[in-house]
């Protein structure tokens, strides 16, 4: 390369950092989802991925006509891999709440659901800030679980886990005391399980959307604008025209879209 060349060379590359981004057609999207929350995302004994999550990300983009990419992330390192530009979206059951609003931008709620404990059975604990001093609470790591418990019962130690099914493990073994999560992902993913035998809920249902949110929408980088409209307008298409209702009848048999409340 000659000197006149060397010279030049900053300036090229001052204007390229400087030239606006082309924009996407978001024909190829990458989406993040977890792979550990049954039954809205889990892997299968062959290693493929199921659930209401995964599910209802493959549906929306057949109707954005987008070709996707599931891409799988450990919830606690969802946000800053995808501001890493890791994956385009995150499809995981996360809240919507203001806290996650300040580092991401969301779609509409695609489903909603509160929050329970769940104790062994018999155990009597009262589900006050009194009465779990000192008692362990298990919750995922970086979920308003975990938020919410660690505000509230300042008296009890939180023991956080990367995995749901990993704070299930623990509890049936008896190494925490407790556990607060999204009310289907326990009803189904232990309380109907063999783990789960001998647990059950307890307590109030929990849904104040200043720490619960107001339901779980796609998480996505806040300069992507037309994305986030791509997905609402896949959000209102299906429950429109009935495509929502027969994805979630194979899941529940209730109405999980539900009122602004909780999950993630």
């Amino acid at each position: 390369m000659n000197r006149r060349a060397l010279l030049a060379l900053p300036l090229v590359l001052l204007a390229v950092a400087q030239a606006p981004a082309l924009a996407a057609d978001w024909k190829k999207i990458r989406i993040a989802v977890e792979g550990a929350y049954p039954p809205f995302s889990e892997v299968t004994p062959s290693g493929e991925l199921k659930g209401f999550d995964i599910d209802i990300a493959r549906l929306l983009c057949e109707r954005m006509q987008a070709d996707c990419a599931l891409v799988q992330q450990d919830f606690d390192g969802m946000i800053p891999a995808l501001q890493a530009r890791k994956f385009d979206a995150i499809v995981a059951s996360m809240s919507i709440t203001p806290e996650r609003r300040k580092q991401v931008a969301f779609s509409d709620k695609y489903y909603n659901t509160p929050a329970r404990f769940v104790v062994r059975t018999g155990s009597n604990l009262q589900i006050t800030p009194d009465g779990l001093k000192g008692k362990k609470i298990g919750v995922q790591r970086s979920t308003i679980h975990d938020r919410y418990v660690t505000e509230m019962f300042k008296g009890a130690q939180v023991v956080r886990y990367t995995k749901q099914d990993e704070v299930f493990l623990d509890l049936a073994a008896g190494r925490i005391d407790a556990t607060l999560q999204d009310s289907v992902a326990a009803d189904v993913g232990f309380l109907k399980t063999p783990l789960g035998k001998g647990f059950g809920f307890t307590g109030p249902f929990y849904d104040d959307p200043k720490f619960f949110g107001d339901g779980a929408g796609i998480a996505m980088r806040k300069a992507d604008t037309d994305l986030q409209a791509k997905f609402n307008a896949a959000i209102k298409a299906i429950r429109a025209d009935g495509s929502y209702k027969k994805l979630q009848d194979r899941y529940f048999d209730f109405d999980v879209y539900g009122k602004d409340a909780a999950t993630k």
